[in-house]
C-alpha cells in the first residue's frame, strides 16, 4: 500500500474503490477463500481505510499485521509457510484467482504483449507478471540482502523465478474483459466499475421486462448504493415498503394498481439481490442459508395471491377455499413447472413483475379472476406436453 492513486494523490492505490469495496478488500476476500491464516500489509501509514481493512479481517478471524517495509516482513514469514503474493492495485476475479493459486507453488504469468498494454511488469521476452504468486516462506530471507526502497512484490517474482518456482500462465478466457486488471487510478477504478458489477451480478439469463428493468436499475443506481454501504439491504427495504403499499391498494379493491406495484416490488427485489451477489461473489462473503432475495420472493407470491382474492366480494354462497384456489393454483404452478422447462424458459416463469403487470391490465379490464383461471389452465397444458416423454422414477 504504497503507489499513490494517480498524480498528486497521497492515498494508495490499494484503496481505490471498485463496486463499493477497495481493491486491497478485494484481495482479502480471495486471501481469505484460500484460508490464509495471517495478512501482511506493507504501508507508510495507519490510515482509516486501513484500519477498516483490519476489522474485516478480524471478522474472519484473521490477523492483519501493518508493516512499514521488507525488513519486518522476514520476522513474520517462517520457512514453513507459504506465501501469497499481490501486486498493489491487481483486481481479479475471485474464481479465476482462486482456482490458479489454489494448483500450488508458482508465479502468475501472462503474455508480454497483454500484460506490458495493461501495466504489468514484464519478466522475460515472453512473459509479464500477473500481480500474484504462490510461494514457499522461506525465499523470503533474501529480501534481507536487497536495498531498502525495492518494490516487495516484484523482488519476490524474481527471486522466486530464480529458485525454480514455475509460472503459471493466466489463461486468456480470465483475463476477459473486468477479471484480471492492474488499476493505477480512479479513473481507471470508475471506467472498470460497470464491467466488474456485470461479471458478478452473471449472464446469459433471458432478457424479461422484470429482468431487464432490474439489471438496468443495478447498472444505474448501483454502484452508487455500494460506494455509500448500504447495498442490496436499502433496495430490499424499497421493496418491502412498495409491498406494504401495495397491500394497501388491494385491500381497498384497487387491485389493477396494487398488482403494479407488485411487479415494482419484484424488480427492485431482483435488483438488491443481483446487488447482493454482486456484494458477496466479489468479496468471497459467506452467505446466509438463505437469502433475502428468497424470502422476498415467497412474501410476493403470497401477495400476489391475496390481492388476487381480495380483487372480488365473497359471495354467500361460495366458500374461501374456493376464492383462494384459482390464484393459488397459478402461483403454485408458475413455481413448479420451471422444473420440467428448458432452461432459457425458467426466466419467463420466474418474472413475477411481467405476471403482475398481465394479471393487472386484466384487472384494470374487469376480467381479472377469469385471467387468472385461463393462466393457470395454460400452464397446467404446458406441463402436460412438455413432460410428456420424459423418463420417470420407476419402482421394482
Amino acid at each position: 500500500m504504497i503507489e499513490p492513486a494517480g498524480t498528486g494523490q497521497s492515498a494508495p492505490r490499494a484503496f481505490l474503490h471498485v463496486g463499493g469495496a477497495t481493491l486491497a478488500r478485494h484481495q482479502l476476500g480471495i486471501a481469505l477463500a484460500l484460508e490464509c491464516q495471517r495478512v501482511v500489509c506493507i504501508a507508510r501509514e495507519v490510515t482509516p481505510p486501513l484500519i477498516a481493512l483490519q476489522q474485516d479481517a478480524e471478522k474472519a478471524g484473521v490477523r492483519l499485521h501493518v508493516i512499514p517495509g521488507p525488513r519486518a516482513l522476514a520476522g513474520l514469514v517462517t520457512a514453513n509457510d507459504e506465501l501469497i503474493v499481490f501486486t498493489e492495485g491487481l483486481l481479479a476475479a475471485p474464481q479465476e484467482a482462486i482456482a490458479l493459486l489454489e494448483q500450488g507453488h508458482s508465479v502468475l504469468v501472462q503474455p508480454i504483449e497483454s500484460g506490458l498494454a495493461a501495466g504489468f511488469e514484464r519478466i522475460d521476452i515472453n512473459h509479464s507478471a500477473a500481480g500474484a504468486m504462490r510461494i514457499p516462506g522461506r525465499l523470503v530471507e533474501a529480501l534481507g540482502d536487497l536495498p531498502a526502497d525495492f518494490d516487495i512484490p516484484s523482488a519476490l517474482t524474481r527471486i522466486a523465478l530464480q529458485s525454480g518456482v514455475a509460472m503459471q500462465l493466466v489463461p486468456a478466457t480470465a483475463r476477459e474483459g473486468a477479471r484480471w486488471k492492474l488499476v493505477h487510478d480512479e479513473g481507471e477504478a470508475h471506467e472498470i466499475e460497470d464491467a466488474w458489477i456485470r461479471l458478478h451480478m452473471g449472464e446469459g439469463e433471458m432478457p424479461t421486462p422484470g429482468i431487464m428493468l432490474s439489471r438496468l436499475g443495478v447498472l444505474a443506481i448501483g454502484p452508487s448504493l455500494l460506494h455509500a454501504g448500504s447495498g442490496w439491504g436499502l433496495v430490499a427495504l424499497g421493496a418491502v415498503a412498495i409491498m406494504l403499499l401495495a397491500l394497501g391498494a388491494g385491500w381497498f379493491t384497487y387491485s389493477g394498481i396494487a398488482l403494479v406495484l407488485c411487479a415494482v416490488a419484484w424488480t427492485l427485489r431482483r435488483a438488491s439481490g443481483l446487488l447482493e451477489r454482486v456484494e458477496h461473489d466479489s468479496l468471497k462473503l459467506g452467505k446466509a442459508p438463505i437469502s433475502g432475495e428468497t424470502v422476498l420472493g415467497w412474501l410476493l407470491d403470497l401477495e400476489l395471491i391475496v390481492v388476487i382474492v381480495w380483487s372480488a366480494p365473497l359471495p354467500p354462497w361460495d366458500s374461501l377455499l374456493a376464492h383462494v384456489f384459482p390464484p393459488f393454483i397459478l402461483i403454485a404452478l408458475a413455481r413448479l413447472l420451471p422444473r420440467v422447462l428448458l432452461r432459457g424458459w425458467i426466466a419467463w416463469l420466474e418474472d413475477r413483475a411481467l405476471l403482475a403487470l398481465i394479471l393487472a391490465l386484466a384487472a384494470f379490464f374487469g376480467v381479472l379472476i377469469d385471467a387468472v383461471q385461463v393462466l393457470a389452465m395454460l400452464l397446467a397444458l404446458a406441463a402436460l406436453l412438455l413432460s410428456a416423454g420424459k423418463p420417470q422414477i420407476t419402482r421394482a
